[in-house]
């Protein structure tokens, strides 16, 4: 399990009975933590007095594999100049704790003594006037730390801090390039690694096609016995399910030898496979992989991070795409989808593996997932590449059941409304320059994308129910 340092601050004036109450209250306080947020370990680091140990701890977790981020407070004062040369090599997301051992003050017996000891109103101002001028990315959170609404932000930290840790290794499989003469699906992939640590890479689609072909009887029966037991098999064209079935195996034998955790494909570059991947590419979403389709490994790769922020929570997360509208005057709707690619984590009921003409590509009719999509709260976050920056667009959205049947549509789909309205809430999306690809999470909300766009020094655009555009904008 990842783990994050427990940094706690002080100094050698206040001698040795003090420290040592520090250093206790400082490890009552990681214990708890490491017990309420169970996704990730809390360990307690000795009590930092001066330069030296402060750089210390700050290169040991910059070289610890496993941990991935610090939780720094200050119990009592400590001088912040002594912060300087630790702080300059900490690699690591920081959370900024501001709170105190004690809840409340003992009004009847407070003294000088309790106040030196703590002092962490003192103390955390001259602690976060280094980072501000320093320019450290952290989070700061304010009040007790056993209060629930404080676990909460430390426990999102917590996942962003996980999800930030695997972006950095994070290795992408291109399948062809980009689609031909498609503007906001491409990208810097170098600049994207310096940032993200995203590692984008092309492979040949002949590097799957031979796989497929050595699929054994056994692998394939496995794999249908999966699918026959997952979904409802309304097709009685298994050959083409079979088809779909070896590009899955096929894809995890590849994800496992070349260590890759997201991919896209394009259906302008499939020599070699007889379908375009569809029911394949809908049950590795569901497993947690990236996917971006048409060459677009921003959204591959985003979707796999977003996985791995939410891989604690409740709901579902994947890509999706704007599709078309219902524009019922007051009641606008999007219906979102692809041609296949759906991840069934959004399915509301159990999905339908059908197999339908693509007519587009050129290639067998393949077989896929057809469902209705869930309801709920939801987030759509899309990246785009300025030129000079990177940027996110994340919008709140509510999903909606289907109102009404679409028994001629052989995709599955998701319906939902944009904040605060579609008039608004498009144009905003439009202006900022949102990509037709996103990922959307019931898991996730705002406050966390806000988080990572804070720590990856991503510039940030938030369309929610607060959301106003001039006339004309």
């Amino acid at each position: 399990m990842k783990k994050l340092y427990f940094i706690t601050g002080s100094q050698d004036l206040y001698g040795e009975e003090t420290l040592a109450r520090v250093a206790e209250d400082s490890r009552v306080m990681a214990e708890f933590l490491s017990d309420k947020l169970g996704s990730v370990i809390v360990e307690w680091q000795p009590t930092v007095r001066n330069s030296e140990e402060i750089y210390d701890v700050c290169l040991k977790a910059t070289a610890d594999g496993e941990c991935v981020g610090v939780i720094a407070w200050m119990h009592t004062f400590s001088p912040a100049k002594m912060w300087i040369r630790g702080l300059k090599i900490l690699n690591k997301p920081m959370l900024h704790l501001h709170t105190q051992a004690n809840e409340r003050l003992p009004y009847k017996t407070i003294d000088m003594d309790f106040m030196n000891l703590n002092q962490s109103a003192h103390g955390d101002r001259e602690f976060g006037f280094i980072c501000a001028r320093m320019g450290i990315k952290r989070e700061v959170v304010a009040g007790y730390y056993r209060h629930a609404d404080i676990l909460e932000r430390i426990r999102k930290f917590a996942d962003v801090a996980v999800a930030l840790d695997f972006s950095h290794t994070l290795r992408v499989a291109m399948f062809g390039n980009n689609m031909r003469d498609v503007a906001v699906t491409d990208g810097d992939r170098v600049e994207s690694e310096i940032r993200y640590g995203w590692n984008v890479n092309y492979y040949g689609i002949g590097d799957l096609a031979e796989l497929v072909e050595s699929v054994s009887k056994s692998e394939l029966a496995a794999k249908m016995s999966e699918y026959n037991s997952a979904y409802e098999m309304n097709t009685s064209d298994i050959k083409a399910v079979e088809e779909q079935a070896k590009y899955e195996i096929a894809l995890n034998k590849f994800f496992e030898r070349e260590r890759i955790g997201a991919f896209t494909d394009t259906f302008q570059d499939l020599h070699g496979l007889r379908q375009l991947p569809g029911l394949a590419v809908q049950n590795i979403m569901a497993d947690g992989v990236g996917f971006g389709p048409e060459g677009d490994y921003k959204t591959s790769a985003l979707m796999a991070v977003l996985c791995k922020m939410a891989g604690t929570r409740r709901g579902a997360t994947a890509f999706i795409e704007d599709y078309t509208y219902d524009l019922g005057l007051g009641g606008e709707l999007e219906l979102a989808a692809h041609m296949l690619e759906v991840s069934p984590v959004f399915a509301a009921d159990k999905p339908k593996i059908e197999v339908h003409p693509l007519g587009i590509g050129g290639k067998e009719p393949p077989a896929r997932l057809v469902f209705d999509g869930m309801g709920g709260d939801a987030i759509a976050v899309s990246m785009v590449d300025m030129g000079d920056r990177f940027r996110l667009i994340c919008a709140e959205i509510e999903l909606v059941p289907t109102p009404e049947a679409m028994p001629e549509l052989p995709v599955a789909r998701l319906m939902w409304k944009i904040k605060p309205d579609f008039a608004t809430g498009a144009a905003a999306w439009i202006n900022a320059g949102g990509a037709h690809h996103a990922v959307v999470s019931t898991a996730l909300d705002v406050s966390d994308i806000r988080l990572f766009a804070k720590l990856t020094d991503t510039e940030l655009i938030v369309i929610d129910k607060n959301t106003s555009l001039p006339f004309g904008a």
